[in-house]
């Protein structure tokens, strides 16, 4: 009786989490602070997993909403900046 009772508030504590990770991602302003927070919310995505003994889909989970999604986005980030500063020198060129 005791240890389901200890599943349940770990699974209600972990879908606290999954839930206040996903309202740091939206409220968060900067695409890339965004890229950092959206990372730390794979990681409370991936313990919920664990705590709901999904063992596979919580590998999955780091392998790809941890690491590869937000670098995706911060290298993103990146290019769209390069090419903006490209455009305004090229801009500042034919101004003058």
């Amino acid at each position: 009786m005791n240890e389901g009772i200890l599943s349940n508030v770990l699974i209600a504590v972990s879908l606290t989490l999954v839930l206040a990770g996903a309202a740091a991602v939206v409220f968060t302003r900067h695409p890339s602070k965004q890229a950092v927070v959206l990372s730390c919310y794979g990681l409370l995505l991936t313990i919920l997993f664990v705590v709901l003994q999904a063992p596979d889909v919580a590998l999955s989970q780091v392998a790809i909403g941890t690491a590869v999604v937000p670098l995706i986005v911060v290298l993103s980030i990146r290019k769209v900046s390069a090419i903006r500063a490209h455009h305004h020198l090229e801009e500042g060129e034919e101004g003058t």
